[in-house]
């Protein structure tokens, strides 16, 4: 890099450093010292107390599920978005990621007012006379509300691996007597999961650490590792332990980011 682009990049460095380095020591400080200022581990070995590991549990599974959801939902349509006219791919994208430009707290109560017990879905079964449908403040409503937050995540990724695979290649292997499955399974498939890969880690990380979809569609319930963290700083004013909880989800983001940055690298070569 020569000194002009230095120059450049500095801004960059100033709002890194400002933004994630510092913050990042900030927590690892606390994370790593008791109210006195004294070093301590006992902020980072809490989480094999029983509510904790069993709110970290909560999370990485509602995470799994999640995760499943949004790529069995995510894949097929990139495929139909990929095969349809150029243009109308572009109008179809757009309504997928319309939602994202809306605050996501909105939509998530706006899921709430739709499953609520006397919300959309159960007036709607009110009027035909049928059974309501009960599943706010329920571990399915979280779960719901996680891939409707989430699923633009994995559909960008995807999309953009799939509609850069060469049209040549699909051709060649049908030359070759492949049928559909065997395309999708020999050719499009490998060579879309650097974007599978990016997909499931961008909506894994935020789905592990969310508080705010568990409370309001759970109803306050049912506790993740996000929302005990919340309790810690905002109510329990444990600054100590709210960050020493924080360095240990950091560990799964340090993964992911790990396994990102090999199927980018693998992906460009």
């Amino acid at each position: 890099m020569n000194s002009k682009n230095r120059y450049l990049a500095a801004p960059y460095i100033v709002w890194s450093a400002g933004f994630i380095i510092i913050p990042l020591i900030i927590i690892l400080y606390y994370a790593f010292t008791n109210a006195g200022g004294a070093f301590t581990f006992s902020n980072v070995t809490a989480i094999i107390s029983y509510v904790n590991i069993k709110a970290l549990m909560l999370s990485i599974l509602f995470s799994l599920l999640s995760t499943f959801f949004c790529l069995i939902i995510a894949y097929p349509l990139c495929l139909v978005l990929t095969s349809v006219v150029k243009n109308s791919s572009s109008l179809l994208s757009l309504i997928f990621i319309l939602p994202m430009w809306m605050n996501s707290l909105l939509r998530t109560y706006a899921w709430q007012n739709i499953l609520e017990r006397k919300g959309v879905i159960n007036g709607i079964l009110g009027f035909f006379n049928l059974p309501p449908f009960y599943i706010i403040n329920k571990p399915p409503a979280i779960v719901l509300g996680m891939v409707y937050d989430f699923l633009p995540f994995m559909v960008l990724p995807i999309y953009n691996s799939v509609s850069r695979i060469d049209k040549d290649i699909i051709n060649a292997g049908r030359d070759l007597g492949a049928d559909y499955f065997g395309i999708l399974t020999r050719i499009i498939w490998p060579l879309s999961l650097p974007g599978v890969i990016s997909g499931i880690t961008m909506v894994f990380v935020p789905s592990l650490t969310t508080f705010v979809i568990s409370d309001i569609l759970g109803g306050g319930k049912i506790l993740l590792i996000g929302n005990v963290i919340e309790q810690l700083f905002t109510q329990d004013s444990d600054w100590n332990a709210g960050a020493g909880l924080s360095a240990i989800l950091m560990i799964f983001i340090i993964i992911s980011m790990f396994i990102t940055t090999k199927y980018d690298r693998e992906d460009i070569q």
